[in-house]
């Protein structure tokens, strides 16, 4: 139901309603008809039409199928990879100073869906170093970024999540069970920190820790590491990203996440 206020002018209130309509289809993929749409929203049929015919002329919602209503549209994705951009830039100081204090690679990554885009990336200074390329996925349960990113979760977005999420081995070291999983899950979160000894990837280890952004969406920046150097470094490493991730959270107004 949309909420408005008396001294709300015109204007505001037809924001409002597009916000509405919007967030009502966010968790429908398949669509609304108009009609479920008006009685979710407790808004006239007539006054749900004008809006949706006006987000329809920006993209922002397309016919779900030639028989039924609307769902989001192609508009709010590039709306989405804006805000990711804008993420990115916020968060590069923070990628910037790390890597300059440990020497390490430092990385930037997304949760989409069931896995993890590499947003950005600061490279190390050793000849020897751990690096992806940008654009890159990752799996949630193998990496640090991701099992940092599944402990920072809620019940019901974890649950969501499990449902789709395939524990696939990409090691021998891979955790490949809920039970385990679940088990490391509680560990980090009473560290703040993630580890990965070589589940993704033989010869690298990796801490993370997460945040969850003013908009809802979960990033989380990682130091991966050869795995050769890092049982020396893990300690100085943790102490770092702790330090700070809390200060990029407090930055963006998100210190409880």
């Amino acid at each position: 139901m949309v909420k408005e206020s008396k001294t709300k002018g015109p204007g505001i209130q037809v924001i409002a309603r597009a916000i509405a309509v919007l967030r009502a289809l966010k968790d429908q993929p398949n669509g609304l008809s108009l009609g479920e749409l008006a009685k979710l929203l407790s808004l006239p049929r007539a006054t749900v039409q004008r809006i949706v015919d006006a987000l329809g002329r920006e993209n922002m919602v397309i016919s779900a199928t030639p028989t039924r209503g609307v769902r989001l549209g192609p508009g709010i994705l590039a709306l989405a990879a804006a805000t990711r951009f804008d993420i990115a830039e916020i968060a590069r100081p923070t990628l910037e100073e790390i890597s300059r204090a440990c020497g390490e690679t430092v990385v930037l990554t997304l949760l989409d869906g069931d896995k993890l885009v590499l947003v950005d990336q600061r490279s190390g200074g050793h000849q020897l170093r751990a690096e992806s390329a940008i654009g890159e996925t990752l799996p949630l349960h193998a990496t640090a970024p991701g099992k940092a990113i599944l402990a920072g979760m809620g019940n019901d977005q974890l649950t969501l999540v499990k449902k789709k999420l395939t524990l696939t081995p990409f090691t021998a070291k891979t955790v490949v069970t809920w039970t385990e999983l679940d088990k490391s899950l509680a560990r980090i979160r009473k560290t703040g920190i993630a580890v990965d000894s070589q589940e993704h990837a033989i010869g690298i280890s990796a801490l993370a820790a997460s945040l969850q952004l003013p908009n809802g969406e979960w990033a989380s920046i990682s130091i991966p590491v050869p795995t050769q150097r890092f049982a020396e470094l893990q300690a100085r490493l943790q102490e770092l990203l702790t330090s700070q991730v809390a200060r990029l959270k407090l930055m963006l107004g998100n210190e409880a996440s």
